[in-house]
């Protein structure tokens, strides 16, 4: 395995860990609800032990190699080591305040993604914005917090945002609703540098954007939102997020991500080329 990206270490060492205790627990064909019976937790605290959603206590993942017949010492001490790993904050932990504690998950699975595929229908992607666009987003969704608050929240979004100039950051492949592009967040001004950005990021070699036309009708995705997350670890599975009003679902299921991948595959196959959407964006400019 490659060397961690800077502050994403915790995260993958959680998801890592999560996976080896999927793997011993599936090697020994163990239910979740048997081993959160075995230490005392529900079926569902396992499962997010699993995706690497929550903090894991030395003693729970003591009882769990116990369990599933790990008696190596070696074996014992490197899981445990990951615990302690696992454990330690994301740079994004000082943003707690304003943070979700929802969408804290998300935003550390995201700095340990190496491939990030996204489908938007309501706003520009959070990666993509600028700062001005994302001020105006999070003065809508968040009309009673004070401005200091707002302004913590647009730093931590540009902040996740310098992953993608980074050597080892993640390729973001982005495919937006042709109804974001032409629906005006924060007066004209901040729309149109909003999309004279996008022209920018388009070009970069890690970046793919492109878009759905209204003249497709129906697609794949008529249900909305989602993003589909992809691991350097061949051994950890794709995520899907799908943001919802107060909270969010994460699905890492063959079953449950297998349509999500399809209909994204679709979305890139009926939205226009790369070089099609610079068109598109360009002449959406021109005509502001």
């Amino acid at each position: 395995m490659s060397l961690d990206p800077p502050g994403s270490g915790s995260t993958v060492r959680r998801i890592m860990l999560g996976a080896s205790l999927r793997r011993l627990r599936e090697a020994k064909r163990l239910t979740r609800d048997q081993a959160g019976f075995h230490i005392r937790a529900s079926e569902s605290k396992i499962s997010r032990m699993e995706l690497g959603r929550v903090g894991f206590k030395t003693r729970d993942v003591e009882d769990l190699l116990t369990l599933y017949g790990v008696s190596d010492d070696a074996e014992r001490r490197a899981l445990l080591e990951m615990v302690r790993e696992a454990n330690t904050p994301g740079w994004w932990h000082k943003y707690s305040a304003v943070l979700p504690s929802w969408f804290s998950t998300y935003v550390g699975l995201e700095e340990a993604a190496s491939l990030i595929r996204t489908y938007e229908v309501q706003f520009v992607p959070g990666l993509l914005q600028t700062a001005d666009y994302a001020r105006a987003v999070f003065q809508l969704g968040n009309p009673d917090d004070a401005p200091e608050e707002i302004e913590r929240r647009v730093h931590l979004r540009m902040q996740r945002q310098e992953r993608l100039t980074q050597k080892d950051g993640p390729r973001l492949w982005a495919v937006i609703d042709e109804a974001t592009l032409k629906r005006t967040i924060g007066g004209r001004e901040v729309m149109y540098r909003q999309l004279q950005h996008l022209l920018e990021v388009a070009a970069l070699p890690n970046i793919t954007l492109q878009v759905m036309p209204f003249r497709f009708g129906m697609h794949a995705a008529e249900g909305g939102a989602f993003s589909i997350l992809r691991f350097p670890e061949s051994d950890l599975s794709d995520v899907v997020y799908v943001e919802q009003l107060w909270g969010a679902l994460y699905l890492d299921k063959r079953e449950d991500v297998d349509p999500y991948l399809t209909a994204m595959e679709q979305l890139c196959v009926e939205s226009t080329t790369p070089g099609g959407t610079v068109e598109l964006v360009g002449g959406l400019l021109r005509k502001m």
